[in-house]
């Protein structure tokens, strides 16, 4: 997997698992990314959409005009069925594969880390 497609699953899981509390907007998924990380993951427009865009292509979230909290209107996304699948199988995915990364990036005796 290349460094592009470890992104794109990583934001992938990141937006389920946000919509996974509560139906909410985009620029909603961006703020709770950026607040979450405290600013490291602070993804651009131009990045969040089109990965919203597919998930709901991919029959993972739906989407529907609403009105935010104040007034405005906005596309709101909200898993489906599937998506729910797809989250709780990412989740696993990626513990499984941090553990892995962690076990490689584990000092050992007498590599000087």
């Amino acid at each position: 997997m290349g460094g592009s497609d470890l992104f794109t699953g990583t934001l992938e899981l990141l937006i389920l698992r946000t919509l996974g509390h509560e139906a909410t907007h985009g620029f909603g998924v961006g703020r709770v990314l950026r607040e979450g990380s405290s600013g490291v993951l602070d993804v651009a427009e131009g990045v969040l959409y089109p990965a919203l865009h597919r998930l709901e292509e991919r029959g993972l979230v739906t989407a529907d005009w609403r009105r935010t909290d104040r007034g405005r209107r906005a596309k709101f996304y909200e898993l489906t069925a599937a998506g729910r699948d797809r989250l709780r199988a990412a989740e696993q995915e990626w513990r499984r594969h941090t553990a892995a990364v962690d076990g490689i990036l584990a000092p050992r005796p007498g590599d000087g880390s």
